[in-house]
């Protein structure tokens, strides 16, 4: 009897949002699951801040994406 394992990978993608890094993660996974198939976690690599005169504008994130290989 033949034991199968899986077998994942990652990729690291960076996804903005003007409200919130909680916004910014949901919008990254979001794309990220319209293109990748069998994610089965996220990891926030980094986070900051873009700013413009003096003031946020943007919040970003790094978001390391983690997914299944299919067979």
């Amino acid at each position: 009897m033949k034991t199968q394992g899986r077998v994942a990978r990652s990729t690291e993608i960076v996804a903005g949002s003007p409200k919130s890094f909680e916004d910014a993660v949901m919008i990254g996974f979001k794309r990220a699951s319209r293109t990748l198939r069998g994610i089965t976690g996220l990891r926030v690599a980094d986070q900051r801040y873009k700013v413009e005169e003096g003031k946020i504008v943007e919040y970003r994130v790094t978001l390391e994406v983690i997914f299944v290989l299919e067979n």
